[in-house]
């Protein structure tokens, strides 16, 4: 129900040096004015981050560990019903705390052995071609702040756990560990902003809205799907097409929503195929193509 590295409440600097998280009125946390300063001072964390130093700690409160604790809870449970072997498999290597959530070190510090990713923090909004180019590299952005108390199951806009529990898990297995970075390397190569959007979009439609045929049955590896307690109960039911490229990178989607239409792998070798060789050595023509041909 968010559109990676783009739905994210706005982050401003003050004149005076201070941080503000710019909260909708329909945020669960909006009339909460302890986790708006909660937001605030984790939000100033990552303004402040210097590249190449560790990551920033937060100092998370029982009552946010707490959170954590419900979502890792459930999710495990779902995760085992309806998330790829491969995900699985990927979720058993990395071994996050289902206690107390990570710290962005902590999961880079198991990511890197396994395949060489680390986390860098991100306030809020990070452009299109910074987010996605530095997977190339091995780099994810990732916010800290954890949602809403009063909502443990549903967040607005993308959290520590959708970063984490969706992303980091998928990032422990090899081989969508290197879909990421072809990601990366594609949206480096393109020059185009239209180039650069419809790589973005088959980003959402894979890495964060992606299902596939897996031990007979539809399951997804998506990170947004993953991640969300409901979703993950709803995309069976959704509009399931074909993997198909110009179908992906042109069609439009709401990020206030379940996704309505999600698009198959008939398995993981049919995702790198397909998927994983586009972006491989795509360039704009490459991509002009295909838009043309969706027309």
């Amino acid at each position: 129900m968010f559109e990676e590295a783009q739905y994210f409440a706005p982050v401003a600097t003050r004149d005076d040096g201070t941080v503000e998280v710019e909260l909708a009125a329909s945020h669960p946390g909006f009339a909460d004015p302890v986790y708006r300063a909660r937001r605030n001072a984790i939000a100033a964390l990552a303004v402040g981050y210097v590249p190449g130093t560790p990551v920033p700690t937060v100092d998370y409160t029982e009552q946010e560990h707490e959170v954590w604790r419900i979502v890792s809870r459930e999710l495990a449970i779902k995760h085992r019903k309806y998330a790829t072997v491969e995900y699985q498999d990927a979720t058993d290597r990395l071994g996050l705390p289902g206690e107390r959530i990570p710290q962005l070190q902590e999961v880079g510090d198991l990511l890197e052995p396994l395949t060489g990713f680390r986390y860098l923090p991100a306030a809020g909004l990070v452009p299109l071609r910074d987010f996605y180019g530095v997977l190339a590299d091995g780099f994810f952005h990732s916010t800290q702040y954890i949602r809403h108390h009063s909502t443990p199951l549903y967040t607005p806009e993308p959290d520590v756990i959708h970063e984490v529990i969706g992303h980091a898990n998928a990032l422990a297995s090899d081989r969508y560990a290197r879909l990421y970075r072809l990601a990366g390397s594609a949206a480096r190569r393109v020059e185009s902003e239209q180039a650069l959007e419809f790589i973005s979009k088959i980003f959402w439609f894979t890495l964060e809205f992606g299902v596939m045929t897996d031990q007979g049955e539809l399951r997804a590896y998506g990170a947004g799907i993953l991640s969300s307690y409901g979703e993950i109960e709803e995309f069976r039911g959704m509009d399931i097409r074909p993997l198909d490229l110009a179908a992906m990178g042109t069609t439009h989607y709401d990020i206030t929503k379940y996704q309505d239409v999600l698009f198959r792998a008939e398995s993981l070798d049919h995702l790198e195929d397909v998927v994983g060789e586009f972006w491989a050595d795509c360039d704009d023509e490459a991509v002009f193509r295909l838009i043309g041909d969706a027309r």
